[in-house]
């Protein structure tokens, strides 16, 4: 579910947008002004919040971009694999399988509670509580 729509004019640091269907955070962006009949362009550089990978976007100021409602829930591990964790929601009980980032792989260990961040239907382990 997208919660509103912005122009790239007001995309500010910290913000998160969505860009070809994934979750990006805004780091910074450059706004330049062009002469008298033409239109503001902005240059974005974003991180992925699922991959992690930088992105830069330069389109025109009155471009739109989605913002997405990012949900944030607590979890237990029951096991840890390579690349991701089975774990149960702690409000729901439901038992899922979830990637996680690799700056907590060395954190990651059955019966830990981990916050988990769902970005329209992509889910994450983001940090270990």
């Amino acid at each position: 579910m997208v919660l509103k729509l912005i122009n790239a004019t007001e995309a500010k640091p910290g913000v998160t947008i969505l860009v070809e269907g994934d979750g990006y955070t805004v780091r910074s962006n450059d706004v330049s002004k062009t002469g008298k009949h033409g239109h503001a362009k902005c240059r974005i550089e974003a991180i992925g919040i699922i991959n992690g990978k930088k992105k830069v976007i330069a389109v025109p100021g009155h471009e739109r971009f989605e913002v997405p409602m990012i949900d944030k829930r607590k979890g237990q591990i029951l096991s840890v694999s390579d690349e991701s964790v089975s774990l149960m929601d702690l409000e729901s009980f439901e038992t899922i399988d979830v990637p996680f980032v690799e700056e907590i792989k060395e954190e990651i260990a059955p019966d830990k509670q981990v916050e988990y961040w769902n970005v329209e239907g992509k889910k994450i382990v983001k940090r270990v509580l």
